[in-house]
């Protein structure tokens, strides 16, 4: 049977036995022998060299892979706090970043029942997902995986086998290792912050080598362009910083000419993107967290020296804390940074309003995977409690199990993003070269779409780790290593077989450049 082929809706599970059960008997994928019978990774027949998704010149890693890796240390076992308790303090609680998984759970139980509002659920196609992700491994790296490194911004750096970050650390060679992880800090932050998706139009062009970057990477290449010509400092004495002076500078027009966005070569949403930088200008003025210098690497003084961290041998941080040392683009319910959506899946009568939230932090955590890098590598901090982290409830994760048919948009709601999505090109005057629904982000398709995410990328990361625990030899991979390796990876390539003119996912979203 094909990919794009739907078998038969599956039935409504019995509501006595929420768990899934991933029989390979269900399907005709081996999730031992490394083959599928939908479809096999793209070029598993050789390493790929310098793909566009990124690269790497070396074999013994995967594309991404940095020559030099922000590689981390052993992960330290301390008792971390406990979140608010929601009945005395529901905002608190939906902060925290054990809500987010706590909370997705209600919408995963759902999906095992397949009594989800807005997807029908198929069970019977997981297998083809944990098999398709495991080959994907295998064929971008060697056995057993322990040169994968964990899903961060940094991998994007390296779009064409060159290590950009590694280069320019060598470059700063009168500059102390504090100095050199806090413009880390500061280059990644700006970087993840602009990572919304760029748009189908859009790519960027390297003064450095001519070459041709799109999406993640392309985004990635120009904003380490525009930071090592000093756009975002205000220190004349520094250009290899960011602090608040240099971004409340800022202009639309000055984003788009660094991005290269212009008629023809548009970027999706390059307002919403420069006037997050400037909201940000704004959050970084406060001392306590960033300083007298209003730089994000600043908050490495904080951290240091907060009480919560024990210096003893090592540095180690613990996770609840290090999130909320992030800066807020803006101090709202509805910043990019604290991202709770209501949600009807999960929904009863007589529940307390908090009990309809689905809290995601998408971004922090995003930020919190990325930084967490230089931190670890450069300083050799350790940081407590990543198990609370959970995987990112983004379009590429969250498509691949719609495109290899775990999840299935319900025809009713199908049309309706149909709709918006003809209203979409009607209002921006572009033409839909391939057709999908579109939705607000709000909408509580996406927020479902997005909670059923978080349950099942926990539930392919130990799939995954049991179709590859041959080749593991007794290691583990967590999940950060299946987001990187694998997940992210496989959804973007499922997308580009299923949708080759536009590579979108399989549900787009009406966005303005801040969504994440």
């Amino acid at each position: 049977m094909g990919l794009f082929s739907r078998r038969d809706r599956a039935p409504k599970a019995s509501h006595n036995n929420p768990q899934p059960t991933l029989s390979n008997s269900q399907s005709k994928s081996s999730l031992t022998s490394g083959s599928s019978s939908i479809i096999s990774p793209i070029n598993t027949s050789n390493r790929i060299m310098n793909r566009t998704s990124a690269g790497t010149t070396s074999t013994t890693g995967g594309p991404g892979t940095p020559l030099t890796p922000f590689t981390p240390g052993p992960i330290p076992n301390i008792a971390m706090p406990r979140p608010p308790d929601p009945q005395l303090d529901p905002a608190g609680y939906l902060r925290s970043l054990g809500a987010v998984r706590d909370r997705c759970k209600i919408v995963t139980s759902k999906a095992y029942k397949n009594d989800l509002r807005h997807f029908d659920v198929d069970l019977r196609k997981f297998p083809d997902v944990v098999s398709f992700v495991a080959n994907i491994i295998k064929r971008d790296y060697d056995a057993p995986f322990t040169s994968i490194p964990p899903h961060g911004r940094y991998q994007h750096f390296c779009v064409g086998g060159r290590d950009r970050i590694a280069h320019l650390l060598a470059t700063w060679q009168d500059v102390d290792n504090t100095e050199k992880c806090k413009r880390m800090l500061d280059l990644f932050l700006v970087s993840v912050l602009l990572d919304a998706g760029a748009g189908t139009e859009w790519s960027y062009k390297s003064p450095e080598n001519g070459r041709i970057y799109r999406r993640s990477e392309g985004i990635a290449v120009a904003t380490l362009d525009m930071f090592k010509a000093g756009m975002f400092s205000g220190n004349p004495n520094n250009k290899y910083q960011v602090d608040s002076v240099g971004l409340r500078h800022l202009t639309v027009d000055m984003m788009a000419q660094a991005l290269q966005s212009r008629p023809g070569n548009e970027m999706a949403g390059i307002e919403g993107r420069a006037q997050l930088l400037i909201r940000l200008s704004r959050a970084l003025e406060n001392r306590e967290f960033f300083g007298d210098d209003g730089r994000p690497g600043s908050m490495l003084d904080h951290i240091l020296s907060h009480p919560s961290t024990q210096a003893s041998s090592v540095i180690i941080v613990p996770m609840p804390f290090c999130g909320t040392s992030m800066p807020q683009p803006a101090q709202s319910p509805s910043s990019p940074t604290f991202s709770p959506f209501p949600n009807t899946t999960g929904q009863a009568n007589g529940v307390a309003p908090w009990e309809s939230i689905l809290p995601f932090h998408k971004l922090t955590q995003w930020l919190t995977y990325s930084l967490m890098q230089p931190m670890q590598t450069i300083m050799k901090m350790q940081f407590a409690g990543q198990e609370l982290m959970t995987g990112l409830p983004e379009y590429r994760n969250g498509g691949l199990f719609i495109d290899m048919g775990v999840l299935t948009l319900k025809p009713e709601d199908e049309e309706r993003g149909l709709r918006h999505y003809n209203e979409y090109c009607q209002r921006t005057g572009t033409g839909g070269v391939e057709v999908a629904p579109m939705f607000e982000p709000g909408d509580d398709v996406i927020v479902e779409w997005r909670g059923v995410t978080v349950g099942f990328l926990d539930l392919l990361a130990v799939e995954v780790n049991k179709a590859l625990k041959h080749e593991l030899q007794g290691n583990e991979l967590s999940l950060a290593q299946v987001l990187e390796a694998g997940s992210w990876k496989g959804g973007r390539e499922i997308a580009e077989v299923s949708r080759p003119n536009t590579k979108e996912p399989p549900i787009l979203i009406d966005s303005d450049g801040t969504v994440f």
